[in-house]
């Protein structure tokens, strides 16, 4: 049984650490949230749905792995009433404790790894447009001979590359809080050094 400046400590930390990783991840949540809300309504305005071929796959992976992410916000929030719990006399067990903050570190894991698949498809897809423009003016004009300007290559644009930002800021958010419930684990399990 741990002592109780221990669990004191324990407390302190998930009650901090919780936060912390809570706000950080709350305000990464919410420039994803602008980021795809600003990405999907510029995208419909520019009318680039035909050209940007990976980014659909890699849009719908960010997606998924944001709301992962709110998952993930859900286990900090839980983290915190955990670390105030621990300092009450209807404490949770260190089992209960560990499971959440293993949760935690599952909903990270999974948000990663959704996030770097995504990553995969719009860089894959950035790629080939990125190879398939014209030397010289970033998406240059070429008149047909029925005198109409035809578009040669496909210019990657600011709102294809907000999209990359968004899976970008997703990935952080989950190794931000994997790191955090790493640490927390390790917190848990140190041994005593009395």
């Amino acid at each position: 049984m741990a002592d109780r400046l221990d669990l004191q400590l324990i407390s302190a930390a998930l009650r901090r650490v919780g936060w912390v990783r809570f706000w950080i991840q709350l305000v990464l949540a919410v420039v994803v949230v602008g980021v795809l809300l600003f990405s999907n309504i510029g995208g419909q305005l520019a009318g680039r749905g035909d050209r940007a071929l990976g980014l659909g796959p890699g849009l719908s992976m960010t997606t998924l792995a944001f709301f992962v992410l709110l998952w993930s916000l859900w286990q900090s929030w839980l983290e915190v009433r955990c670390g105030r719990a621990l300092n009450s006399p209807a404490r949770p067990s260190k089992g209960e404790t560990a499971k959440l903050i293993k949760r935690g570190l599952l909903a990270d894991l999974v948000g990663l790894t959704l996030a770097a698949v995504g990553y995969q498809a719009m860089a894959g897809s950035l790629f080939v447009q990125a190879s398939m423009q014209v030397p010289g003016f970033i998406g240059g004009q070429m008149a047909l001979p029925g005198g109409r300007p035809n578009l040669m290559g496909y210019p990657i644009t600011s709102i294809e590359m907000l999209s990359v930002l968004s899976n970008t800021q997703v990935l952080f958010a989950h190794l931000i809080g994997l790191g955090i419930s790493l640490w927390l684990l390790q917190r848990l399990y140190r041994p005593n050094a009395s």
